[in-house]
């Protein structure tokens, strides 16, 4: 039986955790907003804003209070009879608390004031096609966050910085089980990648480089968001669609906002994005709706967190029965679409071409680009590379890799956000994601078998039911391994995504 005093310490503890969940989310508007509305002189004020947040978040995640509760918890003789979810209530927040105290509050304000600066430099660097303007402010948020890891080794019990780099996204993934995992996804991908790349030399891939204006593509985007259940229209609408450079999600529960950008002759680049986004949007909206403002009920990790974005980008998007039903209400929507063909659009969303840009990469060749970052990313912890070398190393990986040729540094090491915002070690999440895709599809096609089929009528909701219990229901009560054992009885395995991308290409191909 747990006693009161127990159960009264672990409600105190809750109602911290709430109001350090609370500013989280604030600092996060302040971020999109960043991003989204900011008029450009406001990225100094911006900086100081969230770095005096930074500073009080960082005092409340350290609250001596916070540590005093969790110690008397822990060592409470009736811990043993707390609920699962309690008891992971505590481990969250312990974990959190550990690692948050090993972290200085100058190292924590300084990493959020440069990431604003770093940001804006990239942003600018990109656009004059010039890592050079980039490099001195990468080289300074590269400092900070292997200070960091440096420091959350011990807190986390991780052999190397880059592990602790990783951890944070992924817990309990070590690089070690990264490369294995990547060195089998390559060996299964390679012959796909080999076998397609030659048959879809003969699609028609002009068909899709129609132009479209952004007028038109916001419509589509509307449509799409309706489509998966993202509501952005009514009285209770939780989401909004805005315009950035690079697309992202962020919010929480209620307030869930995705981001696209508008290329006018590539509308399929903005199409892909929100059904991207909107999978990510729709992991944080489904979230269990009690848990809110609790540990356990955020999303699991990012690579869980990717596989929701990719299975409604991919599994559903570029999908033969998708675009059956879709197409009509595409050309409507965007009457220069008139002319394209179920066949043209099946196969053109469906290429595999190794290119240069890992947005807009097929899904057969996309884990190249991921494995190119990180095998930088861990030879730049590692000290065997330096942030100077990066545009070189990283064109030489895109030769070597994909056959593809850099010509400017937008297209090269310039062309993602993540770095400028300090977040190293994201990247492998991607590629994970990917792999846990396919093994939700496997498993959804033997419990729903008609899922697909469903698609020909628009009806999306069966699929994102079946997500909903099988994955979002979970929230974090597990870490992403032990989830994936849970749901589909496995750990990682790249087979089942193998085993995805052959049998569409051959039904697209033999359309």
């Amino acid at each position: 039986m747990v006693t009161n005093g127990l159960l009264e310490r672990y409600s105190l503890l809750l109602s911290k955790y709430r109001d350090y969940a609370i500013l989280l989310s604030a600092e996060a508007m302040l971020q999109w907003d960043m991003e989204t509305k900011m008029p450009p002189a406001g990225s100094r004020l911006r900086g100081e804003q969230l770095a005096l947040l930074s500073r009080i978040d960082h005092k409340m995640a350290v609250d001596p209070e916070m540590g005093r509760l969790l110690d008397e918890i822990l060592r409470h003789r009736d811990y043993p009879s707390l609920s699962d979810l309690q008891r992971r209530n505590i481990y969250l927040i312990n974990r959190a608390y550990r690692e948050n105290v090993a972290l200085p509050e100058d190292l924590v304000a300084a990493t959020s004031r440069h990431s604003v600066a770093c940001f804006n430099v990239w942003r600018k660097a990109k656009q004059a096609k010039d890592f050079s303007l980039f490099k001195d402010d990468l080289s300074r948020m590269f400092e900070l966050r292997m200070r960091a890891a440096t420091l959350l080794m011990e807190p986390k019990g991780v052999k190397t910085p880059y592990d602790a780099a990783l951890d944070s996204f992924d817990p309990k993934i070590s690089q070690d089980t990264i490369s294995r995992t990547f060195d089998s996804l390559r060996t299964v991908l390679t012959p796909i990648i080999s076998r397609w790349s030659d048959e879809s030399s003969a699609v028609n891939a002009a068909a899709l480089g129609v132009s479209v204006p952004a007028d038109s593509q916001s419509r589509i985007s509307k449509s799409l968001a309706r489509f998966i259940g993202y509501d952005i229209d009514s009285e209770k609408g939780m989401g909004r669609i805005d315009e950035t450079e690079h697309p992202f999600t962020i919010g929480m529960y209620d307030d869930v906002r995705i981001t696209t950008h508008y290329f006018e002759r590539n509308f399929a680049s903005s199409l892909f994005s929100i059904l991207h986004e909107g999978g990510h949007a729709m992991y944080e909206q489904s979230l269990p709706r009690e848990w809110m403002y609790q540990p356990v009920g955020t999303a699991c990790s990012y690579c869980f967190h990717e596989s929701q974005s990719r299975f409604v980008e991919n599994v559903i998007g570029r999908s033969p029965e998708f675009w059956s039903y879709y197409l009509p209400e595409l050309k409507s929507l965007a009457p220069e679409l008139s002319g394209l063909t179920y066949r043209d659009a099946v196969q053109g969303v469906n290429l595999v071409v190794p290119s240069k840009i890992r947005i807009e990469a097929d899904e057969a060749t996309y884990a190249m680009h991921i494995i190119i970052r990180f095998e930088i990313e861990r030879d730049l912890f590692a000290g065997k590379l330096r942030v100077d070398e990066l545009p070189q190393v990283w064109n030489e990986k895109y030769l070597k890799y994909l056959g593809a040729e850099v010509d400017d540094d937008a297209e090269g090491v310039l062309q993602d956000v993540h770095w400028s915002q300090g977040n190293f070690g994201y990247f492998p999440s991607y590629a994970i994601g990917n792999i846990i895709c396919g093994q939700l599809r496997a498993k959804l096609e033997k419990e729903v078998p008609e899922w697909s089929s469903r698609l020909l009528d628009g009806n999306f909701l069966g699929v994102r039911g079946w997500l909903n219990r099988n994955v979002h229901a979970y929230g974090n009560l597990y870490d992403p391994l032990d989830l994936l054992r849970i749901i589909t009885g496995e750990g990682i395995e790249p087979k089942y995504f193998a085993s995805y991308l052959n049998s569409k290409y051959e039904r697209v191909y033999g359309i």
